[in-house]
């Protein structure tokens, strides 16, 4: 016969396991991870994800029916964000434990950036230094509204889908230190790998939003 203390931990830990559930699948955890970059609409979700508007508004249901992130309607559109701070911090923390005991991510990690010429790991606080003291740029691939949303002080916005029309304006007299959503966003190392080939002296932070945040520092906000 089951006792109420063997009831009460059932009950528990399937409250516990529904955000398991709602995490299980790749498509959701990149959708918890552009959401770390600032709200956005179902459309532009799908659009950076690579998928239908139909799935990724069926993968954001369970993510919000495990209060893992809210909407909000606007007129014809829904807008989707974290719940709150703690669902960013909790996310941060299985890439972290992923990275730690998951030895496929680094091997997946270098093979992409060896194949790109571009080197895996960077001192995120000596390429500051070289922002701060005039000698580079910071520059944002992400999308403009990832930017707005929040991006590191002294970063100037470059979507990387306007690299080829806005690459003229970047100086080549100065560094180049590209950043995007962090060490797995595919957009900085691109830029990296471009620019380098059109004669910019050009590294990746591997820093973004998240990291940022989590070492205590502010973000900037709108435009510079």
């Amino acid at each position: 016969m089951q006792t109420k203390g063997r009831e009460f931990k059932d009950r528990i830990y399937q409250e516990f396991a529904r955000i398991g559930k709602a995490i299980s699948s790749p498509r959701r955890l990149e959708l918890l991870d552009l959401l770390c970059q600032g709200p956005r609409t179902v459309e532009e979700l799908s659009k950076q994800a690579g998928q239908s508007v139909a799935n990724t508004s069926q993968h954001l249901q369970v993510l919000r029916s495990s209060r893992l992130v809210e909407a909000v309607k606007r007129g014809h559109f829904v807008t989707y964000s974290l719940a709150d701070n703690n669902v960013l911090e909790f996310f941060r923390s299985l890439r972290t434990i992923a990275e730690d005991r998951l030895g496929g991510i680094e091997r997946v990690r270098s093979n992409f950036l060896e194949e790109r010429g571009v080197e895996a790991h960077k001192d995120s606080e000596k390429l500051m230094e070289r922002v701060h003291a005039g000698e580079a740029i910071l520059v944002d691939f992400r999308p403009l509204e990832e930017y707005l949303a929040g991006h590191i002080p002294g970063a100037i916005s470059l979507p990387y889908e306007d690299f080829d029309t806005r690459i003229k304006d970047l100086p080549k007299d100065k560094g180049i230190i590209a950043y995007c959503r962090g060490s797995y966003c595919a957009a900085a190392i691109e830029a990296v790998r471009r620019l380098r080939e059109q004669g910019f002296a050009a590294e990746r932070l591997e820093d973004g939003v998240i990291e940022w945040k989590a070492r205590g520092l502010n973000l900037a906000f709108g435009e510079n």
